[in-house]
């Protein structure tokens, strides 16, 4: 198994199969990347919770 966690990760939304979709609206990166910086992000706990297991399954970068 390799661990990914050292790797660099890029998300690309210029060849992401969802662009300009409903889905696309709704993802977390579009979420992210159209934030004014600075802007806090938040997270509710049952979603960082969430986070936490499937990272630590190795499930997410």
């Amino acid at each position: 198994m390799v661990d990914m966690r050292d790797e660099p990760l890029l998300i690309d939304c210029g060849t992401c199969t969802e662009r300009h979709t409903d889905t696309c609206e709704d993802c977390v990166v579009t979420f992210i990347c159209g934030r004014t910086p600075g802007d806090a992000v938040v997270v509710h706990l049952a979603d960082f919770r969430a986070m936490r297991m499937l990272g630590e399954a190795g499930l997410v970068p």
